[in-house]
């Protein structure tokens, strides 16, 4: 597999089922912790505040820089080791924002490494926001194909 074109996002990732959410927001907006809220909700770390996307084989994966993978800043706690998958397709970007739109009219898109990946905005500390993020990504997330 050739690495066509990557980018490297200021957003954190989890892996859900076998694909990737980038959560994806200003430092203190609650990237990592809603990517804690998933991962309690069983989600799997795949990076923590920054991560790779790579395109290959007309599939973006997503993958943590080499000096932070396995690791998630907890506040209040600091730093710390987890599990954490590698190489995982990318399927669904959340942009947190404080007011995301009630009604959002169309379903966006935005283009990484060459790849649209389907995205949608979220108050990222709201007690729903996990399950938010599990509905969207099973109704509008990107499936590869089997």
């Amino acid at each position: 597999m050739a690495v066509i074109s990557s980018e490297t996002l200021h957003a954190s990732c989890v892996a859900i089922d076998g694909r990737a959410v980038l959560i994806e927001g200003r430092s203190g907006e609650g990237k990592s912790d809603l990517a804690l809220r998933l991962i309690d909700r069983g989600a799997v770390l795949v990076s923590d505040d920054y991560t790779v996307c790579a395109r290959t084989d007309g599939v973006l994966l997503g993958s943590a820089p080499a000096n932070i993978a396995g690791k998630i800043e907890v506040r209040g706690i600091g730093v710390i080791d987890m599990p954490h998958q590698d190489r995982m397709p990318i399927a669904l970007l959340v942009t947190i924002l404080e007011a995301p739109p009630r009604m959002p009219e169309d379903p966006r898109k935005r283009r990484i490494a060459g790849i649209d990946i389907p995205e949608v905005a979220l108050a990222a500390l709201e007690p729903s926001a996990p399950l938010k993020v599990e509905l969207a990504l099973k109704h509008i997330g990107w499936t590869p194909a089997r």
